[in-house]
């Protein structure tokens, strides 16, 4: 069985304060994805800012199991009613702008939202499909966040865009601790003995293995061995394995 997280730090409680905000999003096929990257990392709070088509069965189609976010989603008028209340805003931004202020890549930007997060708000802005946010949508951002891309083309999809930041957000909030495959026991020293010496007789009988002139077979065998740090398991599936090819020999 796969084994979780038992409990998470309690900086996760601050995704709970960063808000995601979409501006004049064209494709509702993007504001669903959105709600589902945002709900695969634990943020909850979407607003979006005149979207040209909502509701859209598209968007809730893409959503998934996070459409609870779309139901909940804020509509707005205009980026300043989106920022209204944040005590740290974040605009994205994939090209150079001459005056963008303070710039920071998005795992730095993430870690300063986290940051902020404990006293207020903070809102990542995201521009259209198309341009993104205009000068003046980003100057109105404290901070200008960018995606490490290929500089020939670092363009990336909108839904896209909002799963990497919110994945730096979730990683700055909650660290990066991952489900752990379960451990079994290990063989034992006297258990790949026993392997070592039943391979070198079954090699021995498959006239595999001279023991007159065993060359370098043996040692090397027996790094392989001690390299793949076998599970007891293991060992007794290899020793099955002899154990039937012993058989064959002796018919």
């Amino acid at each position: 069985m796969h084994e979780f997280p038992s409990s998470l730090p309690p900086t996760a409680n601050r995704l709970t304060r960063i808000r995601i905000v979409l501006v004049r999003t064209s494709h509702p096929g993007n504001i669903g994805a959105t709600a589902r990257a945002m709900h695969t990392m634990g943020l909850t709070r979407l607003t979006l800012v005149a979207p040209r088509h909502l509701p859209d069965r598209d968007a809730v189609a893409l959503a998934a199991r996070g459409a609870h976010i779309l139901e909940a989603a804020q509509c707005v008028p205009s980026l300043d009613d989106a920022l209204a209340g944040a005590a740290l805003t974040i605009g994205l931004s994939g090209r150079p702008r001459q005056f963008a202020g303070r710039v920071l890549n998005v795992r730095e930007a993430a870690q300063e939202a986290v940051r902020h997060a404990e006293h207020g708000d903070v809102a990542f802005i995201f521009g259209t499909e198309m341009s993104g946010l205009t000068n003046d949508e980003l100057a109105r951002c404290a901070i200008a966040a960018t995606i490490p891309a290929n500089p020939a083309y670092p363009s990336l999809n909108l839904a896209a865009a909002v799963q990497v930041a919110a994945y730096e957000l979730r990683v700055a909030a909650a660290g990066d601790v991952v489900w752990s495959a379960p451990e079994h026991p290990r063989a034992t020293y006297d258990e790949i003995e026993g392997l070592y010496s039943h391979a070198q007789r079954t090699l021995t009988a498959m006239a595999f293995l001279n023991p007159a002139m065993p060359k370098r077979l043996l040692p090397r065998l027996r790094r392989l061995f001690g390299r793949a740090a076998l599970e007891r398991e293991e060992v007794n599936i290899l020793r099955g394995i002899l154990a039937r090819i012993d058989d064959l020999l002796g018919r």
